[in-house]
């Protein structure tokens, strides 16, 4: 698996959140749009996948090949560029700055959401096909995820939108674990195990990722589930991006930067 050591790794995830920022906003926008189309795909295979077999965590196991291919393609997801930008910034890297950082996260977050609407209405159409007919049975899960991950959280006020916040918390904790697990090894293979497991563990608990909403909720809505465009923005994708914030810079990219970033002095004998 050619295992690199934490120490080596998070000045990788430094030097990568530098180029990020520094990436022209061509190349920035087209990558972002194929990660966020990819995932989406991913996000359908997954779905089929727990409806025809009955059992979501089929669906679950088999969902990080989507993350694994846009990883290994150079493509980039919200959730990454959370953690890995502003370790560049806290580094104090060339020309690296807060105005930098905020421009690459909207770039990402346009991108991301342009190629999951995308996948949602090429989807949709294959749903229903053409609009012709009455959804599929895939199809209709999908809205009903939409409207139980809208207005079920709704109906409890302020404390859906807590645990809103928290699922997108514990959700991008795994998802960077995953983007780190990648630099942990210099094998395809290696790298593939390294995200995986993660990737699972945060489909299978159904936490909170902004970009598989992206597709998720458009696509209920296009196959007309109960719910409307501002309960998916107020009742899950802003609370979910917020979540995803702070759970993946304070669990993982802050913890990794503290702890490994320098190597703290030995302990001294008496």
């Amino acid at each position: 698996m050619a295992y690199i050591v934490p120490s080596e790794f998070v000045t990788k995830m430094v030097d990568a959140g530098e180029s990020k920022i520094h990436m022209a906003t061509r190349d920035a926008l087209i990558r972002a749009y194929m990660a966020g189309a990819i995932l989406a795909l991913a996000a359908v295979f997954a779905v089929t996948v727990s409806v025809q077999t009955g059992s979501p965590i089929f669906g679950a196991m088999l969902f990080p090949v989507g993350f694994c291919m846009l990883y290994l393609l150079g493509f980039d997801l919200l959730t990454g560029v959370f953690v890995l930008t502003p370790l560049a910034l806290i580094d104090k890297r060339p020309g690296v700055t807060l105005k930098g950082v905020l421009k690459n996260w909207g770039i990402v977050f346009l991108g991301n959401f342009l190629g999951a609407l995308t996948v949602a209405v090429l989807m949709s159409i294959v749903f229903t096909n053409g609009f012709q007919t009455e959804p599929s049975k895939v199809g209709h899960t999908i809205g009903v995820i939409g409207e139980n991950r809208t207005l079920g959280y709704a109906q409890y006020g302020f404390y859906g939108m807590l645990t809103l916040f928290v699922r997108g918390m514990l959700c991008n904790w795994m998802v960077s674990t995953g983007v780190v697990g990648a630099m942990i090894s210099t094998t395809v293979g290696g790298k593939v195990v390294a995200m995986w497991m993660p990737i699972m563990l945060f489909f299978a608990m159904a936490f909170e990722h902004s970009v598989v909403n992206m597709f998720l909720f458009p696509t209920g809505l296009l196959l007309g589930g109960h719910f409307s465009l501002m309960d998916y923005l107020i009742w899950n994708e802003i609370p979910t991006v917020l979540g995803n914030l702070v759970g993946g810079l304070a669990f993982t990219g802050l913890t990794l930067y503290a702890t490994h970033i320098k190597t703290a002095p030995k302990r001294k004998l008496a």
